[in-house]
């Protein structure tokens, strides 16, 4: 989600039910843009280079290789819940080499980044699951099965995210690997971030939690690790220019705008669910 603006212009049928929001597309500059029935962006490619990330908030929900000791080639199973314009799912699978799954309840966004965004084929590498992001990461099956989680959940008016309670974030830490790193885009400038990331808090932890200043438009990425603490500026740095060489994403940008999160409020604590039988 980005608060920016374009005129949208060409509508995308579907299948959805009426209670999901229409899909238009736009395009401006060699860039198409998707909408969901608003001006709001709710996605973007670059059509002359679909692998590379064109919004800023979107490269950075990429800031989870920081975490990462293998940045250079990461390895494992990456998901995103909410496909928007699909450019995390592309960069992660095409350019990463991932083993990726985008898990997306419009029908008529899966469709839209089919016909206009170069969505891939479905394969042993990637799913496509149209579903409900929280029934994705609370299904027992998806425990301690994913390694990068990128949440980016926010409704047609780019108000704020769909899912935001203790008790998803708890289910995302659940669904997470030991070590696994999960990036949430919120509205930094809302009233409701610092309680977004104290829910965070409650189910990382303090010291896996960090968060990247707004964009100009508003939009703050939060990074939360499982079980692992943030790595030293040293070593941050030395990934950050590994990142720019081979990836061409601004990670030395990232590390200037870094910063530590608040202790939750006790209120906002919650016990990570238990591990369902064996």
């Amino acid at each position: 989600m980005s608060r920016a603006a374009v005129p949208s212009n060409a509508p995308v049928p579907g299948s959805a039910g009426a209670e999901l929001p229409e899909v238009t597309i736009s395009e401006s500059d060699g860039v198409r843009f998707l909408h969901l029935g608003t001006p709001w962006i709710q996605g973007a490619m670059r059509i002359d280079d679909p692998l590379d990330i064109e919004l800023e908030y979107v490269q950075r929900m990429m800031a989870w290789l920081l975490c990462r000791e293998d940045a250079a080639a990461p390895r494992g199973h990456a998901v995103q819940l909410g496909l928007g314009a699909g450019a995390i799912t592309r960069f992660c699978l095409r350019r990463l080499k991932m083993r990726t799954t985008a898990v997306e309840l419009n029908r008529r966004v899966i469709d839209a980044c089919r016909h206009w965004f170069r969505l891939p084929e479905e394969s042993a590498r990637f799913a496509m699951l149209e579903m409900d992001a929280g029934a994705f990461v609370a299904d027992p099956r998806r425990r301690e099965t994913i390694d990068v989680l990128c949440v980016d959940l926010y409704d047609a008016e780019a108000a704020g995210p769909v899912l935001d309670s203790a008790e998803f974030y708890a289910a995302c830490h659940g669904a997470l690997c030991d070590g696994g790193v999960m990036t949430v885009n919120l509205f930094g400038r809302a009233a409701t971030f610092e309680r977004s990331v104290e829910r965070i808090v409650a189910a990382f932890g303090v010291d896996g939690v960090r968060s990247l200043k707004p964009t100009r438009e508003g939009n703050s990425v939060v990074i939360a690790m499982k079980h692992v603490t943030f790595p030293g500026r040293d070593e941050l740095a030395r990934r950050a220019e590994n990142i720019e060489t081979r990836w061409k994403l601004p990670a030395r940008k990232w590390l200037r705008i870094l910063r530590a999160n608040p202790d939750p409020s006790p209120a906002a604590t919650l016990p990570l669910p238990a591990l369902p039988p064996a």
